[in-house]
């Protein structure tokens, strides 16, 4: 009975042992074939490189800002009266002096010749008791009394000069009317809109400033001004004033400029876009956009260290802190200094401590750029 257990265990022994050998044979195939895959070196990765050279940066202050003439009014008439006469045209330049409406001033102008004559009848009064007085002739206080009558009837006369002179509008300063507001005829009240009077040339820039930019600020530094209805152009201004305050709620300070405008071609109330012009810096490091890398740990850039003759080197992320951007490029202030190979392209799909081989490695171009600080 042992003989034939024997028998029948001899197949499932034989089959046991001929599976551990196909799967160890199986193990040591795939070990073999991994471990030649490690000993094979990774080529290294081209990549495109860019060598950190310091540069001269313009630095400059932007912000958002709004003209204004420097003269605007809105004429009005001090006193009430019917208009008989309108000696302009929406929108025609008049200048400083120029009668614009005629009020009715019949009533006033009969009570100046009234008073006229009895102005002239007052002064051969007392012209009259200049002569008798000195002689005893007559008494000295009709003297004194006809002095007074004479100044009160000039006094008369100049009261009805001033309401006469209210019955017509002037343009106080030289400049262009806006829309007509008024019609022949129309009863005015005093203070009645009639039309805007506004100085075209030269107009105010204004704008705020962080307070801590205060002491960029100087009188007369040049402005550069951009407005959106004349793209492409570019105008220059000068601050005029600096506001010796700074707004308690924004703690920006005011600044204004003042800005040349002999074509008329800008308006007040557009919106513009004033940057002002600082000394330039020499020394900034300036990357392209690409070379940042921005993660919820901050900004990072890619270095090549250790570079041989065949520029095979060893890729390092290094942090970095950002300052201005200059279009499509950014300053560095910390993390690469002058001589560091960055990379400035295909920096993602690079493992850490990946060997790269540099492809281009140019030096950055020593041109002056610009900046911008926008007001907060």
């Amino acid at each position: 009975m042992s003989t034939a257990v024997t028998s029948r265990a001899k197949p499932i022994v034989i089959s046991v042992i001929s599976l551990v050998v196909v799967f160890g044979l199986l193990y040591a195939w795939r070990t073999t074939r991994s471990g030649g895959a490690d000993h094979q070196a990774m080529p290294p990765m081209p990549v495109s490189t860019l060598r950190a050279a310091p540069r001269s940066v313009a630095d400059e202050l932007q912000a958002v800002g709004s003209l204004q003439a420097v003269r605007e009014v809105l004429l009005a008439p001090d006193t009430s009266g019917r208009v008989t006469a309108i000696n302009f045209e929406a929108g025609q330049f008049v200048k400083e002096g120029t009668v614009l409406v005629q009020l009715y001033d019949a009533p006033e102008q009969a009570d100046r010749a009234s008073a006229a004559a009895k102005a002239d009848f007052a002064q051969l009064q007392l012209k009259r008791s200049q002569e008798l007085a000195p002689t005893g002739a007559e008494p000295r206080e009709m003297l004194e009394q006809h002095k007074a009558e004479a100044a009160q009837a000039v006094a008369a006369v100049r009261q009805l000069d001033a309401r006469i002179q209210q019955k017509a509008i002037r343009a106080p300063f030289s400049g262009q009317l806006g829309i007509r507001r008024i019609n022949p005829g129309q009863y005015l009240n005093a203070g009645d809109a009639i039309a805007t009077l506004t100085q075209l040339d030269p107009l105010y820039v204004n704008f705020t400033l962080p307070q801590q930019d205060l002491p960029k600020l100087t009188p007369g530094a040049p402005v550069q001004v951009t407005v959106d209805a004349t793209p492409g152009q570019v105008f220059t201004a000068k601050v005029s004033t600096i506001e010796p305050r700074i707004d308690g709620e924004t703690r920006n300070v005011a600044v204004q400029a003042l800005l040349p405008n002999t074509d008329r071609l800008l308006k007040s109330g557009m919106y513009a876009t004033a940057r002002l012009t600082l000394p330039a810096t020499t020394d900034a490091i300036v990357l392209p956009l690409t070379a940042i890398q921005t993660s919820a740990s901050g900004d990072s850039v890619v270095l090549v260290q250790g570079a041989d003759a065949q520029g095979i080197g060893k890729a390092v992320a290094v942090p970095v802190v950002t300052g201005r951007r200059l279009g499509e490029e950014v300053v560095v202030t910390q993390g690469v200094k002058s001589g560091d190979i960055v990379v400035t392209a295909g920096q993602n799909r690079l493992p850490p401590g990946a060997t790269v081989k540099i492809s281009t490695a140019t030096p950055a171009a020593p041109a002056v750029a610009s900046s911008t600080a926008s007001a907060r």
